[in-house]
């Protein structure tokens, strides 16, 4: 049986944090109570790559973040204190933005469908007329070439001892014996298995399958043993060789047969511990078949985010939602059908029209079957039919005596279909009904596209059809840009509520909810991960904490935007309630910082401005806007105002939601730095270096007696941590099952109570509404009839009854453990 870790704390590697870096920390994870380092991505990956999930090179460890040398290093530290280690893989895709770099995507360009490297990839050859689309041009290849910007560099200038074609300071490989005549640059282009195009083009015409709709990652077939095997060898070492004690997939979705890949996965590796960044909708369960020990843990920071949040402030910022809103009120579910609608018809453009072409292809092969036609006795070929962008029924009329949709009907309607989707994928059969739900869903929305969805509902219910099986791998695409980077940033109700995995539809969760589906998780995941904060959370855990104070102050807030719009108005709303959450969640911080999240948040929404269209007027005044919190005294009152007003119960939340996390089941995460408050923005700036000697210095003092005020300093929420995590690491027999603790009198409804087996976790909820009834009162908590200790404050307890006013008289949790017995 695999080895199971008790936490983990997640390091973002780089070449400003190594590996030989990251193996001084193992003394201060140990003494944090941390069980496992959780490191992200380490193969070889684009130069100057900070995060890792554009590897290069799946057979050495990257050189810049410490190679194989560092992870020995890392290793070793750990062993020697007892420490696991998690290792962030990705088998999707790999990098090819600098393709000189990128050792399979250069053989291939260089070659093409003659690289032995070629069928790693998921290219449709036969739409580029045999080439490999790029999608890097600005302009035509004749006003390049007639610029310089075109060029033939020659070997002895290349810098791989090769010609290269070079555009600007894109690099290319140049196929033997094609550029020996002294040809000019665009000849020598058109000689290539590779076709240089505008970028603009990528969003309809593109003919590789890539990470969402990222070009400079193109997706690998690691369905095909010999790809699995050949990007697996070095991951496969290191478990091997004990470097490495389990393993987290990125990206599982993506790829055309998760449930198959983890199999192999296992084979493998012996059956290390594996978890999936899969994305669960809300209802949605990780499928029972997957040898995977659970999520990444998504799923349960919306749970404990939600049951911090008052659902007595729902209405009224339902109200100032619609009331700043362009067009006013809209429901969820409406706002991301036209979200992932608009991804669908745009940016992933060129995914749709594949699954067409796909679903063509078949279409008429089975027809030619039904006639016993060959293509010889049609004198058509048997590739899939060219889909244009601007395809036309003329262009593409039916093919032999069968009927069907049209091309361009059948886009709208994949398109439609994929808007629908109501989860991320299906792993067909398991999930078929999600299917099902967007045909239903489809029909109500778009009666005239009929026909044309009825013929795709048979072809995508058969998972044996290649149309279906790469409209599983789609859906996901859409859904991520769709909601998460679209939809997210164009709703402001509570900003801590649209949360990566989260459905900002469910407001609120009370305390029964909320136990009913921790007791699921115990039964179902027990190693399963939790998590509050990642690389890829939209907003750290106590910027989230603070805001969702504004639940509990809905009119103050009201009044608060009011002000700040009839100030400065975007005619933005939406986005403006979002930008002015984020900076009081956030509060203080840089200007700069400020600056790049504005811009950031304002093109992902795509309302008044774009990554592909910037609006220069429009951002000239986004960013005056962060500029009045720094410039104009009036605006920096008001933040301060509201911020002072939401600081102490923001302080409460924080860390009622790091204990509750800590403690509950599955597998905490404590991302870098989190042990403090953590109350970063979206990426970068969530992988923000950390201050690793001044927390060492003060869990020292921790240690040393310090009983910390909750303030700025974040010590208390030090505390917590590590109390926590000791306890989890060092007391596992107190974390053997998952039960409500009872809570009675006046403010019952303000406190989350759990007990795991002995150890019992008492978090404050509600802070603001607390204190405005008058704190405590007569309110206890029930807990079993033995001595406890608050591991906390040091104070003991008899067991039975307490008081609340009495336990949580210094913090607003508290960490029950049952004393051993001498």
């Amino acid at each position: 049986m695999s080895r199971i870790p008790a936490s983990t704390y997640r390091l973002q590697i780089s070449s400003e944090l190594t590996l030989a870096d990251a193996a001084e920390l193992a003394d201060y994870l140990n003494e944090l109570g941390a069980d496992w380092f959780y490191l992200s991505p380490l193969l070889a990956s684009t130069s100057g790559s900070m995060h890792g999930y554009d590897v290069v090179d799946h057979s050495r460890v990257d050189a810049p973040r410490g190679g194989s040398a560092g992870l020995d290093a890392l290793a070793a530290a750990a062993r020697e204190r007892g420490l696991g280690v998690l290792v962030d893989i990705v088998p999707n895709h790999v990098g090819v933005s600098k393709p000189v770099e990128s050792v399979w995507w250069w053989d291939v360009l260089r070659l093409g469908r003659a690289s032995a490297h070629a069928d790693a990839f998921d290219i449709d050859w036969d739409y580029g007329d045999g080439k490999l689309r790029i999608p890097v041009l600005g302009e035509t290849l004749a006003e390049a070439a007639a610029s310089g910007a075109l060029r033939v560099e020659s070997a002895s200038g290349s810098g791989s001892g090769e010609p290269e074609l070079r555009y600007w300071d894109h690099r290319f490989p140049i196929a033997p014996g094609t550029a020996d005549d002294g040809a000019d640059p665009v000849s020598v282009h058109d000689r290539q298995s590779y076709e240089l195009i505008d970028w603009r083009r990528a969003d309809h015409e593109l003919n590789y399958r890539r990470f969402f709709a990222v070009n400079e990652l193109a997706a690998i077939r690691v369905e095909d043993q010999r790809v699995f095997d050949d990007s697996h060898v070095e991951i496969v070492r290191w478990v091997r060789d004990g470097l490495v004690d389990g393993i987290r997939v990125d990206h599982p979705d993506g790829l055309r047969d998760p449930g198959g890949y983890l199999d192999a996965l296992a084979a493998a590796t012996g059956d290390a511990y594996v978890l999936v960044e899969k994305i669960l909708e809300h209802g949605e369960s990780l499928p029972p078949f997957w040898k995977a020990a659970g999520t990444t843990g998504y799923d349960a920071l919306a749970e404990i985010d939600r049951v911090l949040v008052d659902p007595a402030g729902r209405p009224a910022l339902d109200r100032l939602d619609a009331a700043i809103r362009r067009g006013g009120r809209i429901r969820w579910t409406d706002l991301i059908h036209a979200t992932k609608r608009s991804i669908a018809d745009g940016i992933l453009g060129s995914e749709v029209r594949r699954l067409v072409r796909e679903h063509l292809a078949e279409r008429e092969g089975a027809r030619g079957a039904d006639t016993g036609a060959s293509d010889a006795d049609t004198g058509e070929s048997a590739t899939q039919p060219t889909l244009a962008a601007d395809a036309t029924a003329e262009q593409y009329p039916r093919r032999g005596h069968g009927t069907g949709s049209t091309p361009e009907q059948l886009v709208d309607a994949m398109a439609e279909l994929l808007a629908c989707f109501p989860v991320y994928r299906s792993y067909l059969p398991f999930g078929a009904e999600h299917l099902e739900h967007a045909v239903a869903t489809a029909l109500q929305r778009r009666p005239d596209l009929a026909a044309p969805i009825a013929e795709l509902q048979s072809a995508l219910a058969d998972p044996e059809r290649a149309v279906a099986i790469r409209f599983q791998q789609t859906s996901g695409m859409v859904m991520a840009k769709g909601v998460e980077d679209t939809a997210f940033y164009r709703t402001s109700r509570l900003a801590s509520l649209t949360e990566v995995g989260a459905d900002p539809s469910e407001f609120s969760l009370d305390a029964d909810e909320f136990h009913q589906r921790q007791q699921t998780r115990l039964a179902a995941f027990p190693a399963s991960m939790t998590t509050l904060s990642t690389h890829d959370t939209k907003r750290g855990e106590d910027t989230r904490a603070r805001i969702t104070v504004i639940s509990e102050i809905p009119e103050e807030w009201t009044a608060f935007i009011e002000r700040r719009r009839a100030h400065r108005n975007l005619d933005d709303g939406a986005l403006e309630g979002l930008l002015w959450e984020s900076i009081v969640g956030a509060w203080p911080r840089e200007r700069e910082a400020l600056h790049g999240y504005a811009e950031k948040a304002a093109r992902e929404a795509g309302v008044s401005t774009s990554w592909n269209d910037p609006d220069e007027r429009w951002e000239d005044r986004l960013h005056a806007l962060v500029d009045d919190v720094f410039d104009d005294a009036e605006v920096a009152a008001d933040v301060e105002q509201i911020v002072e007003r939401m600081r102490v119960a923001g302080y409460a939340n924080g860390l009622a939601a790091k204990l509750i996390q800590l403690t509950a089941p599955g597998v905490p995460d404590v991302y870098q730095g989190s042990e403090g408050w953590e109350r970063s923005l979206v990426d970068p700036d969530n992988r923000r270096p950390v201050d690793f000697a001044s927390r060492r210095a003060m869990l020292a003092e921790l240690d040393a007696g310090l009983l910390p005020e909750v303030d700025e300093s974040g010590a208390a929420k030090l505390l917590v941590t590590s109390r926590a995590l000791r306890l989890r690491r060092d007391r596992p027999e107190l974390f053997d099952r998952y039960v409500a603790v009872p809570a009675l009198g006046s403010a019952a409804d303000h406190v989350v109570a759990f007990d795991r087996g002995g150890a019992v976790t008492v978090a404050t909820r509600l802070p603001l509404g607390l204190a405005a009834a008058g704190g405590w009162g007569d309110t206890t908590v029930i807990v079993e009839s033995s001595p406890f200790v608050d591991l906390l404050t040091g104070r003991e307890y008899p067991g039975g009854s307490i008081p609340l006013a009495d336990l949580l008289a210094t913090y607003p949790v508290a960490l029950l453990a049952r004393l051993e017995e001498d």
